[in-house]
């Protein structure tokens, strides 16, 4: 080692402490000392001042920050000696443990933590239920004296740090959106350092089991092991070491040894009347007795949809049923209108992807082709003499759309994930809005576009970390989901059998609104008896409550924009209505956590108000 290099390890050390860096006297005197010169040589004009004042305080800052007592004749091995561990601690590979709080998850989280930590390695485990992130088996963690700090930040720190994530998904996993948007955040992490690899194994939860929209579409293309009882903790646990340590006989891809995630296909039947309560995970399905049809806006796309070129562009936060909206209008369009549809998904697409517009369109042209069974030309149509988008368009027009007489409706889901490579997505949306400009030209091309169809979906949490000043895409009919009416809410109360009064139901919307995915959570834990209303009213909030993964979700988001978490801690502890930044309102209304009267805002019920209220409080 030589000097430079402790050097910038020992201000790297002692900045983590006090915040400050060496200033040049003590950065001399450092030098001087690692090369053995005395104090005088060091500093000829004052050298006793530079011993007793400027030496003796960086002797002692540099033992705390080492943890144990140095002075100038040996803390040149102390250093070396500390950067070493550092080195040696930082080659270990990392796991994250993500697990529910229940058996067997339990116990297995522990032993794969236990083996994780006897082979070298180290590891993070973190439950779903509780803040309770740790270093360390989290029986230790669980008090109430551990149930604060910026446990958020960490799990920040140590997802950007993993090389692998090991997700124990049981059927209660598989509806968590903490467990989702780790996942998202990971695909994220994913693309910038082609880590952490994530690895699933599904405790009781068989591959027959479907698994959410959002899930199948963050595991596609995952490998998952199955665990059905104790004789498959050694095997599993073997084959997840010998990954670790570079020893593997087999991948965890392999296909012999997984299932992929099994497909929810869309059921052509009709809601039944009535059914047992349905616990709800995403996008409902076709023949759910509980999907809750939104008036005006579905008769209102139905008879957009029949436009020449038409596009609709659906937009909401997060579980407002957007994904939902739109498999009942292609389903309408297939069955009553006969149109070919198809419904695309850019969750699906490989992070490669995105690499360039080149790349991406011929995705796009490929996956339809595919979805409609088609055969595939698109090598026979891109050249390098045009563009990207020219090649694209002419595939369209001579493949696409000239196959058939019918109208091509595609439904194009999760456009999120295109916003987030703002150079890519200016084109690509450009192109979009091209061809349904292109229909209404009235050229003998327009009768091809004609035929084309669009239905745009993004949720509008997407604006979270865009720039206000790149408008997402906004031609179109835009749809713009709200929450349920207490009429809706009303009709979800019988359907799931309560014989609810007026006050009944007025509780629970003033706790949560209209919230599609809260309401209908609220009324399937109550219709299952497993809790009351009243006890909901009072434990909402709690962090074991049955909101508490859908409000730390938020709370993550928030911790991760310091500016949007003081605008709406001003609004939470106010009694009236706030004024914000016209840009933090507008963001904070995004992800939907306020609504607007007039210029002001207001939390958009009490759920988030008093939640938010004790958690950001200290900000």
């Amino acid at each position: 080692m030589d000097v430079e290099e402790g050097l910038e390890f020992a201000d790297e050390l002692i900045y983590s402490q006090t915040g400050r860096h060496l200033n040049d006297l003590e950065r001399q005197v450092f030098v001087g000392s690692w090369e053995g010169l005395s104090y005088r040589k060091i500093y000829p004009l004052n050298p006793e001042y530079i011993e007793k004042d400027v030496g003796f305080n960086l002797w002692k800052k540099l033992s705390k920050a080492l943890g144990e007592k140095v002075g100038k004749k040996n803390f040149r091995g102390a250093i070396e000696r500390s950067l070493k561990a550092k080195r040696t601690e930082e080659m270990k590979k990392k796991v994250f443990i993500c697990y529910r709080n229940q058996e067997p998850d339990r116990s297995l989280a522990l032993k794969f933590y236990q083996g994780i930590e006897d082979a070298g390695a180290r590891a993070f485990i973190v439950t779903l239920d509780f803040n309770t992130p740790t270093a360390v088996p989290p029986a230790a963690f669980e008090g109430p004296e551990n149930q604060g700090g910026d446990w958020l930040t960490r799990i920040d720190a140590e997802l950007k740090q993993c090389d692998y994530f090991l997700l124990f998904l049981s059927p209660e996993v598989a509806v968590s959106e903490m467990a989702i948007e780790m996942l998202r955040w990971i695909k994220e992490l994913h693309t910038a350092d082609n880590k952490p690899v994530v690895l699933p194994i599904r405790v009781n939860c068989p591959q027959s089991v479907p698994l959410n929209h959002d899930l199948r579409c963050y595991l596609d293309g995952i490998g998952q092991r199955e665990w059905k009882s104790p004789a498959d903790t050694p095997i599993l646990m073997q084959e997840f070491l010998n990954i670790l340590t570079g020893n593997e006989s087999k991948k965890w891809e392999d296909e012999d040894n997984f299932s992929a995630s099994s497909p929810h296909p869309f059921a052509p039947s009709l809601p039944l009347p009535v059914a047992e309560p349905e616990l709800p995970s995403g996008q409902v399905r076709l023949a759910s007795a509980f999907y809750v049809e939104r008036v005006p806006y579905e008769a209102q796309c139905y008879r957009e949809i029949l436009q020449p070129g038409a596009l609709i562009r659906i937009k909401a936060p997060r579980q407002m049923g957007k994904t939902s909206l739109m498999a009942r209008i292609l389903y309408h369009a297939k069955e009553e209108q006969g149109y070919r549809t198809v419904p695309l998904s850019f969750q699906h697409a490989d992070t490669a992807v995105f690499t360039n517009l080149n790349q991406l369109l011929r995705w796009f042209c490929g996956k339809i082709s595919r979805k409609l069974r088609l055969a595939h030309q698109v090598d026979d149509y891109w050249s390098d003499t045009y563009g990207s988008k020219d090649n694209c368009t002419a595939y369209f027009e001579d493949c696409l759309l000239s196959s058939s007489e019918q109208p091509l409706l595609l439904g194009l889901d999760e456009v999120d994930r295109v916003f987030q490579y703002p150079k890519i997505a200016d084109d690509f949306f450009g192109l979009l809005r091209a061809w349904y400009e292109e229909a209404g030209y009235g050229d003998k091309d327009s009768n091809l576009w004609e035929k084309l169809r669009l239905v745009v979906v993004h949720s509008t949490e997407v604006y979270v970390p865009m720039n206000v000043n790149q408008s997402p895409f906004n031609v179109g009919l835009p749809i713009e989901l709200p929450e349920f009416s207490l009429e809706q809410v009303l009709d979800l109360t019988e359907r799931h059998r309560l014989n609810w009064n007026a006050t009944q139901i007025e509780q629970l919307m003033a706790l949560v609104g209209g919230h599609p995915y809260l309401v209908r959570l609220g009324l399937y834990h109550i219709a299952q008896q497993q809790i009351t209303l009243e006890k909901l009213l009072q434990t909402a909030v709690a962090e074991a409550g049955l909101y508490d993964d859908h409000l730390r979700r938020h709370l993550w988001t928030l911790k991760q924009y310091p500016d949007l978490a003081d605008a709406f801690a001003k609004v939470v502890r106010a009694n009236a209505p706030v004024e914000l930044e016209s840009l933090q309102a507008f963001k904070l209304h995004s992800m939907g956590l306020v609504k607007f009267e007039g210029n002001q805002v207001i939390p958009r019920f009490d759920l988030y108000r008093i939640y938010f209220r004790d958690r950001l409080s200290t900000s």
